[in-house]
């Protein structure tokens, strides 16, 4: 109780959860419309890389978060090439892409930086003192922008006629063309708009949490974020509450690596925890999930 009763701890938990919260809504958008996209991994790593270095060249950090946007919408739009319009794997193109977008990135690092051993630093995004709320005081814009983005995703999916064209194109994308609705053109929408917010999620941890950009930085980051959208059965709020619930996993393992005695158990088991809990977190509610329908189904338009 003295490890998580502190106000700094709930500071950690929601740092920690916002690259999660971009994530999970970037992989939960793509996947109502009923694509999976495992490109997640190297879209981050993308978005991290190309946020990060356009501040470096002198852009501002909101320039350098649209970059990164800009960077997995792009990504996104290979993706629904491959997927939506000439109806490949699904599974095939994500990974693709993720191998692709890593390559790149750490190519261009490479390049920009060929005899630098030590990565360079930017000046990031501070902290928002004047909210008065204490939580929040001691996070960066980002993370509010990640919280307002929730709600309105909610609202987008369930009150909105946008939201009902992309419910039916990951239920039933044959109903949706009955209704007039461009299932490919619903279908591309989501997973580019998903993959900007992926992009986002990279570039938080070069602009906000860290201040420069190394190899493995994303550390396995986008495949929780495609197991939490599970967890969540497909819907933002209990979205929000998977990254939470994986972040406080996850600061707890780093404050319980410092208490006294701590070196009694090794610190891989400690590394372990988060994982192994939301795992089990993960077969308890994923049993119950309702997942879309049509999710990873290629569809064609006329056939049946």
């Amino acid at each position: 109780m003295d490890l998580i009763g502190g106000a700094a701890f709930w500071v950690a938990v929601l740092r920690m959860a916002t690259p999660f919260i971009f994530g999970v809504l970037g992989v939960l958008l793509c996947e109502r419309a009923g694509v999976l996209n495992l490109g997640i991994e190297g879209i981050m790593v993308a978005g991290a890389f190309s946020g990060w270095i356009a501040v470096y060249a002198g852009a501002s950090l909101w320039t350098g978060v649209l970059i990164a946007a800009l960077v997995g919408a792009l990504f996104g739009l290979l993706h629904a090439f491959l997927t939506v319009t000439m109806a490949l794997s699904q599974h095939v193109s994500g990974l693709g892409i993720t191998m692709l977008a890593t390559a790149l990135s750490y190519f261009g690092y490479r390049v920009s930086f060929p005899k630098i051993s030590t990565p360079p630093t930017i000046t990031t995004f501070s902290e928002m003192s004047q909210l008065g709320i204490p939580i929040l005081n001691q996070q960066t814009p980002l993370t509010l922008l990640a919280l307002v983005l929730v709600p309105l995703m909610m609202w987008v999916l369930y009150r909105t006629p946008v939201g009902l064209a992309i419910r039916m194109a990951g239920e039933n994308p044959h109903a949706a063309e009955g209704q007039g609705i461009s299932v490919a053109l619903t279908r591309t929408s989501a997973i580019v708009v998903g993959s900007a917010l992926m992009g986002v999620a990279g570039a938080f941890l070069t602009l906000s949490a860290f201040n420069a950009f190394f190899f493995n930085m994303i550390n396995g980051r986008g495949w929780i974020c495609v197991a939490l959208v599970v967890f969540a059965s497909w819907r933002p709020g209990k979205a929000l509450l998977g990254a939470l619930l994986f972040a406080f996993f996850d600061a707890l393992q780093l404050r319980l690596q410092t208490t006294p005695g701590a070196d009694i158990v090794p610190y891989q088991i400690y590394l372990m925890l988060p994982y192994v809990l939301s795992i089990i977190a993960l077969i308890v509610v994923a049993r119950k999930a309702s997942y879309p329908q049509a999710l990873m189904k290629p569809y064609r338009k006329g056939e049946r």
